[in-house]
């Protein structure tokens, strides 16, 4: 029997990359609203960054599947938890305050040990998506007073770093086959 081959993982990493474009674009634009007042506006906005963020978990799990299954699942779970707790958060139908960096923190950390452990994207993708991911963890300890600014710049660098690196370079499509064939 023929087995059937994944689909070629460049176009599943340029959209991975659009939709994180997208996400970082909404969630801009929920903020901006938020600070105008126009507080309808930014609602429908964040919820559409949030929609965008759950397409992201789902992508980024797909694109790192070949690398590490199990730990792939687990930093979709973490994700798909931060998300739950931003999204309750936003109807006050939280029933205790958690902050979504609390699962966001190690999904970075986690995706970038994905990025570490892969052959098809640069290592030192991996390395910022792991500091970012101690800086917003790095936000729930009395440091995130002092540390602010530059925590959301580095979050912004590493973030951003890999979603131009998906639009524009994707991903080496040979060696995400052989991880996959592995």
């Amino acid at each position: 029997m023929q087995q059937i081959s994944e689909p070629s993982p460049a176009p599943r990493a340029r959209i991975t990359g659009v939709v994180y474009l997208l996400y970082f674009l909404t969630a801009i634009l929920g903020a901006y609203l938020d600070s105008r007042k126009l507080v309808v506006y930014a609602y429908a906005s964040n919820l559409i960054s949030d929609a965008l963020y759950l397409t992201l978990t789902l992508l980024f799990y797909y694109l790192f599947k070949p690398v590490s299954r199990n730990l792939s699942l687990v930093a979709a779970v973490f994700s798909l938890l931060g998300c739950a707790v931003t999204v309750l958060s936003r109807f006050d139908l939280a029933p205790f305050h958690l902050s979504p960096l609390l699962f966001f923190g190690p999904y970075c950390l986690l995706i970038g040990y994905l990025i570490l452990r892969s052959t098809f994207l640069p290592r030192i993708l991996g390395v910022l998506m792991m500091i970012a991911g101690i800086g917003w963890l790095l936000f729930l300890t009395p440091l995130e007073t002092y540390l602010s600014l530059y925590l959301k710049i580095l979050g912004i660098l590493a973030e951003g770093s890999l979603m131009l690196w998906l639009i524009v370079m994707g991903v080496k499509t040979q060696r995400w086959q052989e991880q996959a064939a592995a």
